[in-house]
Parts: C-alpha cells; sequence; structure tokens
C-alpha cells in the first residue's frame, strides 16, 4: 500500500529510533524522504537500513541539520525544499531527554532541553510552513510524549518542553487549518529508542524508583530498553504516523495521539 507516492516528507531525527523507523516506513509507502539528523553516522544508518531493506535509493535524501540552531534550520529546510521539488508531510522527531531533580536542575540544562525539543520543533515547523502551506494538503506531526500530561519523575524540564510542543501544535492547528494544514501530535510512551535506552544512565543516584511503579505498559511487549524496561519497538510509532500523515488522517487535526500500550489507560 503506497499512501505516499508523489508526497515529499522531511523527517527530522530519523538517525535512530523513532525517526528513523518512521522515514523508513513513509519511504517504503512511497514517499520522497529526507532524512535529517545531527548525527551523520545516524544517517548512513538509516540509508543502510534502506538498502538492507530493498527500498528505493533514489527517493532517500540525508541531510545533517542541528534543529537548535536557526541558521541551519533555515538552509536545512531550503535544501530539503529544493531537493523535493515542495513539501507535503513535515515529522519532528528530534528531541533530547535528560533527568535530574529538579532542584538540581541547572538554567543551562533546562535552557538545552527546551531549546532542542521545543524552540526546535518550531525552528523547523516555522521554516517549512511556507511549502508545506503551498500544497493546500500539508502535514506537520509533531512529537510530544506521555509525560506532557502524565507525571515523570526527574523530568520536569522535558516534561515542560513536550507540553509545550502539544500546545504549539494545536495553535497551528487552528490557524492554518483554514488553507489546509493539518497538524497533529504523537505521545509515544514505553518505546524502545536511544532516548529511552539512555534515560536511565541520566537518572539520580538516589532514585526513588517506586515513582516508576505507574509507568508500565498494560499490552505485551517485543523488546526491552537497556535498562530492562518493557518496551514496544519504534515501528510502532512509525505506522501510526504513516496513518495520521496519509489521506487515512484527513479528518484528524489539533489533538494528540497516545501510543503507549495502555501505560497511562
Amino acid at each position: 500500500m503506497n499512501r505516499f507516492d508523489n508526497r515529499r516528507i522531511l523527517v527530522t531525527g530519523a538517525g535512530s529510533g523513532i525517526g528513523q523507523a518512521t522515514a523508513l516506513r513513509l519511504l517504503a509507502e512511497g514517499g520522497h524522504v529526507v532524512a535529517a539528523d545531527v548525527v551523520p553516522e545516524g544517517l548512513a544508518a538509516t540509508r543502510a537500513q534502506a538498502a538492507e531493506a530493498g527500498l528505493d535509493a533514489a527517493r532517500l535524501h540525508t541531510l545533517v541539520l542541528d534543529i537548535a540552531s536557526e541558521p541551519g534550520v533555515a538552509a536545512g529546510v531550503a535544501e530539503a525544499v529544493e531537493v523535493l521539488g515542495g513539501l507535503d508531510v513535515l515529522v519532528n522527531a528530534a528531541g533530547i531527554l535528560r533527568a535530574a531533580h529538579t532542584h538540581q536542575t541547572s538554567l543551562d540544562l533546562w535552557n538545552r532541553i527546551v531549546t532542542v525539543n521545543l524552540t526546535g520543533t518550531f525552528l523547523v515547523t516555522r521554516e517549512a510552513l511556507p511549502a508545506l502551506l503551498a500544497t493546500g494538503r500539508g502535514v506537520v506531526v509533531n512529537f510530544s510524549s506521555t509525560s506532557a500530561a502524565f507525571a515523570h519523575p526527574y523530568m520536569a524540564a522535558y516534561a515542560a518542553s513536550k507540553g509545550g510542543v502539544q500546545a504549539f501544535t494545536h495553535a497551528l492547528a487552528l490557524e492554518y487549518g483554514k488553507q489546509g494544514l493539518r497538524a497533529v501530535n504523537v505521545a509515544p510512551g514505553s518505546i524502545k529508542s536511544g532516548i529511552t535506552d539512555a534515560t536511565g544512565g541520566y537518572l539520580p543516584e538516589d532514585t526513588d524508583w517506586s515513582l516508576f511503579a505507574k509507568l508500565s505498559p498494560i499490552l505485551d511487549t517485543s523488546v526491552e530498553s537497556a535498562s530492562g524496561a518493557p518496551m514496544a519497538g519504534p515501528e510502532t510509532v512509525a505506522g501510526v504516523i504513516a496513518m495520521l500523515a496519509s489521506d487515512d488522517g484527513a479528518f484528524i487535526t489539533g489533538t494528540e495521539i497516545r501510543i503507549d500500550g495502555g501505560t497511562h489507560a
């Protein structure tokens, strides 16, 4: 099923995890994809996986992009639009997670998390909007998190950044809906990725693990994080994004889709 034939797509954070799985899924469904990431080696891995899967390399372009850099975003999005000849879908999957006691969170750490997750999403979206609006059917899929609506210990800065993304997306949906743009959040939880594998290394030494008692999925899971937590694979989220960004999601905008195996049921 090629729901993305002749659709032009930019995916950030496409060098690993959910962003990588999404770029490969949309490529597999016929899309022309620019896969962007700050880590060149990750992009090389994405291209290698596409080759292993027998996907059309001519429809995949990779782009080194730091979404926290305003000049870099302006140049990178312009390059993506030029390579693709326009833009139909933007997936803002790039982000970082760090953990600390809130009273020990430095301003530098707070600003770093908010700059990448919230401001980076804004910058890429702002630069992409003219091309998305030109199509009359543009789609923006942003990454919120279950932490935006449900308590996650030691992750106040991350939760605040994702809550901001969620609010930002609602504003986009209303402001540009009459011009055909749809804007939707996905809110993953208990999904294996580079972020979730690294989380254990960021937690304080005196972590109270009982605070995580309510953060386990109720559905069967297929993989584990590096710390042994039950998880689903990133392709679980990629499939939902493929639905949302395609015509199957044509009547969905200004909302969140939570993908967490029932963790917060």
